[in-house]
């Protein structure tokens, strides 16, 4: 099946061509096409995303990344016919005059090709992008044809997703069955980071400034707060933490910040590492997965990957390109919505759960 894929959840307008096989036991993907056109010079004097303009920018890019699709470099720049069989579209969760901008789009697309539309669920494809082929240093740098394997997942898996607007914890039984043990009852992980880096006075997006000041400073130097960490439940809480460095950043104004920027990283790493080991431990789980936008954090993803080995289970991440918004995991969600026989309704909803 060859699946067409759109994204414009938040401030990416993506589109991509996926070709899967395999079935919903051991599915298999082959990347054909994979173009992600960013809208961070737009949105950095704002410090966030400003939906009205998202919604603007989605619009007026889309037909031109199509048109790039349909004149690609790897058929030297000669156009051809992508004849997919399948167009998929992020219906949800996000901002939602960015994801009607994606869903009209892809409404027009579908009639042109006269091909059928499926809705996809955002954090289904963060959940199914481990599955995407792992790059290889043969691959081009775009993406384009790529070989690799994928990722192996060993079940049960707990999964920590965490994104800008999401952090939850899953227990995955198989491909299809998942249960949600936690989720954050206010701010997200990475939204934490954005607010924080702002508090900072970092630049938009906040969460690689955050990661990048940190490296320089001490993360044991300031003894933030671990919301939550020792509570039972798998529930997470960040809002506090911002709070605290709000107030600290108040009372010691000349406080180093790069110092602030570590031990923020770390309190919030701190809280995600232990509550998914100990559901590694209560469950008796054979892997960890990370996936989602904060997952690009290459101090989680050691830290994560280094606790994982400490409890002898398996640790499982996508390639850093495929951490934050892409259509290749919204294609690869298609696929499985399809062997699931799942469809959502073609409308936008900003607060649509896995």
């Amino acid at each position: 099946m060859k699946i067409l894929a759109i994204e414009t959840s938040c401030d990416e307008t993506a589109v991509a061509v996926l070709e899967a096989s395999g079935g919903i036991k051991k599915p298999k993907f082959k990347i054909l096409e994979n173009i992600i056109s960013s809208q961070i010079k737009i949105h950095q004097p704002f410090g966030g995303v400003v939906p009205s303009l998202a919604k603007r920018e989605h619009t007026k890019n889309l037909p031109l990344i199509y048109k790039k699709l349909l004149r690609s470099p790897a058929k030297g720049g000669k156009s051809y016919n992508l004849k997919p069989n399948l167009v998929a579209v992020t219906v949800g969760p996000g901002l939602e005059p960015a994801l009607w901008a994606g869903i009209e789009f892809a409404k027009a697309l579908s009639a042109k090709l006269k091909k059928p539309l499926i809705g996809v669920n955002h954090l289904e494809g963060h959940l199914y992008s481990s599955l995407l082929p792992s790059k290889s240093s043969k691959n081009p740098p775009d993406g384009r044809q790529i070989k690799a394997k994928s990722l192996k997942i060993i079940f049960p898996t707990i999964v920590l997703l965490v994104s800008g607007g999401h952090t939850v914890l899953l227990k995955m039984d198989s491909l299809t069955k998942w249960k949600t043990l936690g989720e954050t009852r206010d701010d997200a992980a990475g939204e934490a980071f954005d607010k924080v880096a702002r508090l900072l006075k970092l630049p938009y997006p906040g969460g690689p400034e955050i990661e990048k000041l940190a490296k320089i400073g001490n993360p044991m130097a300031i003894d933030f707060p671990r919301p939550m960490l020792k509570d039972k439940n798998y529930d997470f809480s960040f809002s506090g933490l911002k709070t605290s460095v709000l107030y600290h950043l108040r009372d010691n104004p000349k406080e180093n910040t790069a110092d602030m920027a570590a031990s923020f990283q770390q309190s919030v790493i701190d809280v995600l590492v232990g509550k998914t080991m100990r559901a590694v431990d209560n469950f008796n789980a054979k892997s960890v997965m990370l996936c989602g936008g904060v997952a690009a954090n290459k101090t989680l993803r050691k830290s994560l990957a280094g606790a994982s080995k400490k409890y002898r289970v398996g640790f499982i991440v996508p390639d850093m390109r495929f951490n934050t918004d892409n259509a290749t995991m919204i294609a690869a969600a298609a696929y499985m919505s399809v062997l699931r026989k799942k469809k959502l309704p073609l409308k936008a909803n900003g607060n649509l759960g896995i």
